[in-house]
């Protein structure tokens, strides 16, 4: 099975970067790593996790981010990759407008 991250999934990616890089430099290039570690193993895993608001999450080892995706034919489609930090509310709201 493939992963594809979507623009939106990459958006959120440059801006955990983006965050991390801020607090240390070096750490925004680990956090990337980590996630796409943790996008990798879908390609073994997709599916087997928990579906929050109409996506499967998945939650990375490192860093308190989820990674929300479907799956078609095949492909996993990474939509978003969110800071679990935030309220699950505004979360509910940013999933629901990408479809």
């Amino acid at each position: 099975m493939k992963a594809a991250i979507l623009p939106s999934a990459r958006d959120d990616l440059a801006e955990g970067f983006s965050f991390y890089e801020r607090q240390r430099e070096g750490l925004g290039s680990y956090f990337l790593e980590s996630l796409f570690s943790d996008i990798d193993s879908l390609r073994l895993y997709a599916g087997i996790h928990l579906k929050m608001f109409g996506y499967h999450r998945l939650l990375s080892k490192r860093f308190p981010y989820a990674i929300y995706y479907d799956e078609v034919e095949r492909t996993t489609r990474v939509w978003a990759v969110l800071d679990c930090r935030q309220d699950p509310q505004s979360i509910r709201r940013r999933l629901a407008g990408l479809r």
